[in-house]
């Protein structure tokens, strides 16, 4: 029995979004905890995306994948991690630009926010070095390649 259910919502259509199979394996090995949890993943367009990153972030664009981690009320229980909301516009736009193949960047994007869901963030460069190797470890054991090896061989500008 699977320790992580998936509510998975697709509002955004297109060829290269992978598959609801696909998304709930990435996500569930990046789901590090013992304990059973549910994640809603919600696929949207970039217009959603800008709404909800200008909402939240106060940042007017849309984004690649926002996190919500769930916070309970004192004294309430309930076995949810939270909530990712993934622009497939922009990580198509980001994969091409990378020259990344989709769905390894798919794959990214889904454990990036799912290890955001867990507490996990990039702010302190020291914090940012153990998501990422997380990442790239996590990756590694799903089949794909170490997500920044590209963007360290290229120049600085």
């Amino acid at each position: 029995m699977s320790k992580l259910t998936v509510d998975f919502q697709r509002v955004f259509e297109n060829e290269t979004v992978p598959t609801e199979d696909a998304i709930h394996a990435w996500a569930e090995k990046a789901w590090l905890g013992d304990d059973a949890s549910e994640v809603t993943i919600r696929i949207v367009d970039n217009k959603e995306s800008r709404e909800l990153n200008h909402q939240y972030r106060g940042k007017d664009k849309p984004t690649n994948v926002l996190s919500f981690p769930f916070e309970a009320p004192a004294g309430i229980t309930v076995p949810l991690a939270g909530d990712l909301v993934i622009c497939a516009p922009v990580v198509e736009q980001e994969a091409r630009e990378q020259q990344k193949a989709p769905d390894a960047h798919w794959a990214h994007m889904v454990v990036h926010g799912m290890l955001h869901l867990q507490g996990y963030d990039h702010i302190e460069d020291k914090d940012a070095e153990v998501m990422e190797a997380l990442e790239i470890r996590l990756l590694s054991q799903l089949g794909f390649a170490n997500p920044y090896e590209a963007e360290e061989t290229e120049p600085d500008s």
